[in-house]
């Protein structure tokens, strides 16, 4: 696959783990574990294991394309894959492949494998975002700029507190993938999740409950696990999805996480607000001039692809009898892309955090654009006091209409409205006249005074380790 509409993930080290001679290389790792599991516990010769694991040892022998064409048979590619590498080993090893094992042990243990194979450079990458984020809401602690909601300016915020708030969804990803990967499990249950070939093979019972002789199938899943440095689930999972339902979950909050951050990148870089801009631009195919937000762009694009990704794989929770028809098999291909979706986005991600640049003086700039009213929360606050707040209210919208309508600063105007207020006798309110000096006036309507905790929020956010 050449990723030829996917440039969000091309390239990454999510593409190298997740691409068909990945997975079907964590097929063979899963059949050759298993195989030296079996060895290590008395279930089978240790020569066998030896050549088993040979047999398996590089993908690139086996016929990818092949085993796709001829799952068609059975369903999954395991089946073929079982009878190659049966071929492929000597004649007094053939017996100990897959010895016990049904197909989907081996393609959920090569999921979980080819999602721990993933995940590593992921949290890698969520590091490296996070520590760039760190920096950039330290440098800009007291950075104002305008804050937005519904697309307006609402009142004045810091870039700081902007991005302490990406590096904190940064970390809650983090935390949540790096307690998937711990407990990434192999799967290991048999036709219906009883383990009862293995007994049948000289297990015994006492050995499923982890009991007596180190042989037992209970024995065998925890060296099955060891071998692939996976976790031993309590039960096999065939139709319990937990594992990939909050490999899921991770995944797709993940993609979110960093799409907060993207689309925050991608607005404040409109050419007419141009308040942060990425590092490298992207170019256009016909306009010389654009630098576009391409880091920003795709991780947006795979954050708005992540949650269909993730219905499905929780859809198949609801999997029927011990092991289901079409619930598994509807995993494989969106577990893929998330995983490729996600460790993409990350990637994306490290890039635009650590490229970012910002640009102060413009958004110094944008918080005049209001002519002072970008602060009359804080003023309604200071007046409320002396006039009441429906009086305050009323003062303050009489205010604004005539800051927008006469081009005017507020503090201007409202130094002519408090007047006004005032009365001709002067018998002003107790502490209004005050207001009207226009010195106090303008520390009052200077958005630079008027960004509450900012500070303190992003001093807080910035000891989460």
């Amino acid at each position: 696959m050449s990723g030829l509409f996917s440039p969000g993930w091309a390239g990454s080290a999510a593409e190298e783990a997740t691409d068909d001679l990945a997975f079907l290389q964590a097929l063979l790792d899963a059949e050759a574990a298993l195989t030296r599991a079996q060895a290590a516990v008395g279930l089978a010769p240790r020569e066998a294991a030896s050549a088993v694991t040979r047999a398996a040892s590089d993908a690139a022998r086996f016929d990818a394309r092949g085993l796709a064409l001829r799952a068609r048979e059975g369903g999954n590619p395991v089946i073929p894959l079982v009878a190659d590498l049966t071929a492929a080993v000597p004649a007094d090893a053939a017996p100990y492949v897959h010895r016990g094992a049904t197909s989907q042990d081996i393609l959920d243990t090569a999921l979980m494998l080819v999602a721990a194979r993933t995940l590593d450079p992921l949290l890698s990458d969520l590091s490296r975002t996070e520590r760039a984020l760190a920096r950039l809401a330290s440098r800009h602690r007291d950075t104002v700029l305008p804050g937005r909601t519904l697309t307006q300016h609402a009142v004045p915020t810091t870039f700081g507190l902007k991005a302490a708030g990406w590096r904190s969804l940064v970390l809650d990803a983090r935390d949540r993938v790096a307690e998937v990967r711990v407990a990434l499990p192999v799967q290991l249950g048999g036709a219906a999740g009883t383990l009862a070939a293995f007994q049948a093979y000289g297990g015994g019972e006492a050995g499923v409950r982890g009991e007596g002789r180190a042989g037992g199938p209970g024995a065998l899943v925890a060296a099955f696990a060891r071998e692939l440095a996976l976790v031993e689930p309590l039960l096999p999972w065939h139709t319990l999805r937990t594992p990939v339902a909050d490999l899921a979950s991770a995944l797709a909050f993940t993609a979110g996480a960093l799409g907060k951050a993207a689309v925050d990148v991608a607005t404040l870089s409109r050419t007419e607000i141009g308040e942060v801009s990425e590092g490298s631009g992207g170019s256009s195919s016909a306009m010389p001039h654009k630098a576009n937000p391409v880091r920003a762009t795709l991780i947006t694009a795979a954050a708005r692809r992540a949650p269909a990704l993730a219905a499905t794989l929780l859809g198949s929770l609801a999997a029927e009898d011990e092991r289901p028809a079409g619930a598994w098999h509807a995993e494989w291909e969106p577990l893929r892309d998330l995983l490729r979706l996600a460790g993409g986005a990350a990637r994306d991600a490290a890039e635009m955090t650590e490229g970012l640049r910002v640009h102060p003086e413009i958004m110094r700039g944008h918080l005049g654009l209001t002519g002072g009213l970008i602060v009359s929360e804080r003023l309604v606050a200071a007046f409320a006091p002396l006039l009441g707040r429906a009086r305050a209210k009323r003062l303050l919208s009489e205010a604004a209409r005539r800051t927008r309508a006469e081009g005017r600063t507020l503090a201007e105007v409202l130094g002519e409205v408090l007047a006004e207020e005032s009365g001709p006798e002067g018998a002003a309110l107790t502490g209004l006249a005050a207001l009207c000096d226009p010195v106090g006036l303008s520390e009052l309507t200077d958005p630079t005074r008027y960004t509450g905790s900012a500070g303190t929020l992003t001093d807080r956010a910035l000891e989460r380790r």
